[in-house]
Order: structure tokens, then sequence, then C-alpha cells
């Protein structure tokens, strides 16, 4: 009896580091200003901002640039401060230019962010076509 309360105690100490880890990604930033994200150059072509999606991690909040109908670039004007959506971010951007729509898959691991990215994106389609 005298070892496993040593033993229980050190077990525990051990594990807290272990529950509070969070990955970093490297390369990425995760400040909460709003970033821009590298996709086409937004030249010439009408710019339309989405709507800002509050999410349980953070506001999220699109920029599309249109090209004729199609979508050249899209950038993030607000995204939560959380290593998973930096690393999201990329993913939903290549997919929105190659599907010319919101109907995209949601990123893994960043399922909050991604619906917020959907919305916002779907909003600024939508004001395109208005």
């Amino acid at each position: 009896m005298k070892r496993a309360i040593p033993v229980v105690v050190l077990s525990i100490a051990g594990l807290v580091p272990v529950w509070r880890y969070e990955p970093s990604i490297a390369g990425t930033t995760t400040t909460a200003q709003p970033s821009t994200t590298p996709s086409s150059a937004p030249s010439s072509g009408t710019v339309v901002k989405g709507t800002t999606i509050q999410t349980e991690k953070g506001p999220v909040q699109v920029q599309v640039t249109f090209s004729g109908g199609r979508i050249t670039a899209v950038r993030m004007l607000q995204q939560p401060n959380h290593p998973q959506t930096a690393a999201a971010v990329p993913k939903l951007i290549a997919e929105t230019l190659t599907a010319q729509s919101a109907k995209i898959d949601t990123v893994s691991g960043a399922t909050i962010t991604s619906e917020g990215y959907k919305q916002s994106l779907q909003a600024a389609i939508d004001a395109k076509g208005a």
C-alpha cells in the first residue's frame, strides 16, 4: 500500500503533459489577426466577402475573387486561432478552386472550421449571383 500511492501520483503527473499537449504545425502562424493564405493571384475580377460565421472555435470569414463566372482566389479574412485550422485552410481553398463551389469535403480535425468556411463561401457565391 505504501508503494501504490507514489506510483499513482507519479503516473498522473506523467500523464498531465500528454493530456495538455497541443501539436504545432511547422510553418504556420496562429495569430488572431486575419491571415492571408496563398491562393491564385487575385488580379482583376469581382471580389466578394462572405458573411462572418461564428463557430465554437472562433469567427470564420472568406473573401472570394471571381473572374467571369469562375472562382479564381479565396482568402481567409477571419479564422480561429487553432493549429488544425491553419493546416485545414490551404486544403479548403484548394478544394474550392477545384470544385468551383461550396460543395467540398470537410477537413478531418477541423470540422467546425470547415463548416463555417463552407457557409461563408456559399454566402459569397450567393452575393455574387445577386
